[in-house]
């Protein structure tokens, strides 16, 4: 536009090109053959061409339908490499290209043997290709037929699976990988041994299994495999069997933290965290369960411990129900029974001021509390600490704090009832 007078506009055409397959590899290399596999673009193509390249050697070209996912090269010459492409074509339109270059030839690992097996692990051994590869590939199923990977260095020869399931067939293969230029497979099965309970609900279960060492492990909730939930089970305090689900001891994990993140849990189970409201529910709400406190500070170790305790679900606020205290520490805990669960950005008490604000945490707040054990670590200042006012008041911010629970019916092996 120039002034007032207006110009002719200017028109065109823009072609893009179509989004193509992505993720080409090589697999099952042998001294003359190899097998493409690619993950297929979005939109779906007509047909794939395939072009496969070699300095000194014979070129090969080919076409796959649109609905392929595979494409097997034969009469590759041995030791020699090669740049494959692919292109899906979808009308008169060529897609991206996606490309790779292998090497025929490449040595398979061998021997793979399962070894170790115990009813949730298994160890994996193979004796390595004589030109090392860059890395491994093994692949398992698991019960549900979802297929597993798992990516390995190159110089490892031996991995431990875990948190298989007891008594269980499975499968395992092991390609060496150079790049994107995978092995022909090999492979091993066995079976996982059998346990007493082979979903274990709790740590009480847990130790049935003959468990008798504090972990992390994996349970299920309501003893349904499709629901594990990976847990640290107290196997020594007060004769085991306890779930630990919160524990403090060097404030390096965030615990002023929103709804959600209660709700679902944080931090590390080795270390600091809090295992979740969802879960306390689930575990609550299948049985009868007791509540221990576990309290450290320097040489000074003192607990509670509640014959009863229950958390709600989420739309009850996660309210909560203990009752029947005895131990060392005081009972700080009882005054909070009947109490919903409030975060900084959620309050279900709908208070003026919240009490998670007002004091660093997310708890069981009543108005305000006697137990603080989310609360700001190392504080001193303002009732915000991890404090448990019968032991230490308000103003001592306990150092190490673990809470757990246990089936109330649960009684340590050996000593009957």
């Amino acid at each position: 536009m120039r002034g007032f007078e207006e110009s002719e506009p200017l028109t065109g055409f823009l072609t893009t090109v179509p989004d193509g397959p992505t993720q080409l590899r090589a697999l099952n290399l042998t001294e003359g053959s190899a097998l493409l596999h690619w993950k297929p673009p979005q939109t779906p193509v007509d047909t794939y061409d395939v072009k496969v390249t070699a300095s000194g050697a014979p070129s090969l070209q080919g076409s796959a339908p649109g609905s392929a996912v595979d494409y097997p090269l034969h009469g590759l010459e041995l030791h020699t490499n090669y740049t494959a492409t692919l292109r899906g074509l979808r009308g008169p339109n060529l897609t991206s290209p996606a490309s790779i270059t292998f090497t025929t030839g490449l040595e398979a690992p061998q021997d793979l043997e399962a070894k170790e097996v115990t009813p949730r692990t298994v160890l994996l051994t193979w004796t390595a290709p004589q030109v090392p590869p860059t890395g491994y590939l093994i692949t398992f199923n698991t019960p549900g037929g979802q297929t597993q990977e798992i990516l390995l260095p190159g110089g490892v020869t031996s991995h431990r699976l875990q948190g298989l399931f007891p008594s269980t067939p499975y499968s395992a293969w092991l390609r060496a990988m150079w790049g994107e230029s995978f092995t022909p497979p090999v492979s091993t099965s066995f079976t996982t041994g059998g346990l007493r309970i082979p979903f274990p609900r709790d740590c009480g279960e847990e130790m049935q299994n003959g468990v008798s060492t504090s972990r992390t492990t994996t349970i299920f909730l309501n003893g349904n495999r499709e629901r594990p939930l990976n847990v640290f089970c107290d196997m020594e305090t007060d004769g085991g069997g306890w779930l630990v689900f919160q524990r403090r001891m060097d404030g390096k994990t965030d615990f002023w933290r929103d709804w959600e993140d209660y709700a679902h849990g944080f931090g590390n189970i080795s270390g600091e965290f809090w295992l979740g409201n969802e879960a306390l529910h689930s575990l609550t709400k299948a049985g009868d369960y007791s509540l221990r406190v576990d309290l450290r500070a320097g040489e000074e170790a003192v607990f509670a411990q509640y014959e009863s305790f229950q958390v709600d679900s989420a739309a009850e606020h996660y309210r909560l129900h203990l009752e029947g205290y005895h131990g060392t520490a005081g009972d700080s805990m009882s005054y909070h029974s009947g109490s919903v669960f409030s975060a900084r950005d959620r309050d279900p008490n709908n208070l003026l001021i919240s009490c998670a604000v007002s004091y660093r945490g997310a708890w069981w707040y009543r108005n305000c509390h006697y137990a603080n054990l989310n609360g700001l670590y190392g504080s001193t200042l303002d009732h915000q600490g991890v404090s448990w006012y019968y032991w230490k008041g308000f103003e001592f911010s306990v150092p190490f704090t673990e809470m757990k629970l246990r089936p109330r019916s649960f009684r340590p092996p050996g000593r009957g009832g």
